[in-house]
């Protein structure tokens, strides 16, 4: 990442502080990220939009405050994203990796979820993390 990407990233996050969240896999491996909690309509709406790059072990958790079916989108999203659809007990329901930059294909959950985890492309194949896999965060019941 150069520096005037660095710069950029932590200007969008300075907004908002980061948090911690860890996903334990049933391999047994843990793995922390610090992620933006998009908890308002308007941070959920604006997203990783108009972002160039984003940090190893970095991302942005989307609160959606009730459990129902959700889809997503890549509109103005450049970088490329492995997307977490995560249960309220934290358990990963389904991954959609590597998805397609500035698509405005819609990504759907599958089933009922409250949360959503972008991670830069490749992580979740990177550190193993499958579907049952957990997330660790004040956001879930366990």
């Amino acid at each position: 990442m150069t520096w005037l990407a660095a710069i950029a990233w932590a200007s969008a996050a300075a907004a908002q502080q980061l948090e911690g969240l860890t996903i334990a896999t049933k391999a047994g491996d843990r793995h922390i990220f610090q992620v933006e909690v998009a908890r308002t309509p308007d941070q959920r709406s604006q997203g990783l939009m108009y972002r160039k790059s984003m940090p190893a072990d970095h991302g942005m958790l989307f609160d959606f405050e009730r459990v129902e079916p959700v889809s997503m989108w890549m509109k103005n999203t450049y970088i490329p994203l492995d997307m977490l659809f995560i249960r309220p007990d934290g358990t990963i329901a389904r991954i959609a990796a590597n998805t397609e930059p500035l698509s405005t294909r819609t990504i759907s959950s599958g089933e009922p979820v409250l949360s959503v985890l972008e991670l830069n492309a490749g992580s979740a194949a990177l550190h193993g993390i499958r579907p049952g896999d957990r997330a660790e965060h004040p956001l879930f019941k366990h």
